[in-house]
């Protein structure tokens, strides 16, 4: 399979970390990266990372976290330790234990940045900003998509 060698460039202590290509060929979300070094797997089901190469979900997400801000040079992020900066999330399952095909479903219910609130579901609306409005209005991502909500 033609996928990158994740796993054997992390053995050869490579720097690498995890994205999302979320301009190019793939979505914004993470949970699709996610699933995808865990399982093997486009979003479709095709199987396209040789065995050897899928990683364990702890190191798959350390790759999505403080790995990228490793790899340019932010050492202060992506971590829950004292001295980090407060980015978390409460996320609508936990990506540790649901089943494999589910981690490409799973969605946030309050997202923190820098110590503030930018997304809140409606569980937490109370504590959440309001919604920016979609420009222009016309666009289709008002009315498709998800990302909106």
């Amino acid at each position: 399979m033609g996928s990158p060698p994740v796993k054997k460039a992390l053995e050869m202590e490579i720097p690498s970390a995890l994205g999302t290509d979320g301009t190019r060929v793939a979505s914004y979300n993470p949970w699709i990266a996610l699933y995808w070094l865990t399982s093997g797997k486009t979003i479709g089901g095709n199987k396209v990372i040789a065995e050897e190469n899928i990683l364990d979900r702890a190191t798959a997400l350390r790759l999505a976290t403080h790995k990228g801000y490793e790899l340019i040079k932010e050492r202060d992020k992506g971590r829950i330790v004292k001295g980090y900066f407060a980015d978390m999330v409460i996320l609508s399952d936990d990506y540790f234990v649901i089943p494999e095909e589910n981690i490409k479903n799973i969605k946030s219910k309050l997202t923190i940045v820098d110590g503030k609130v930018v997304y809140a579901s409606q569980e937490y609306s109370s504590v959440g900003p309001k919604s920016l409005p979609v420009i222009p209005n016309w666009s289709p991502v008002k009315y498709f998509g998800g990302y909106q909500h």
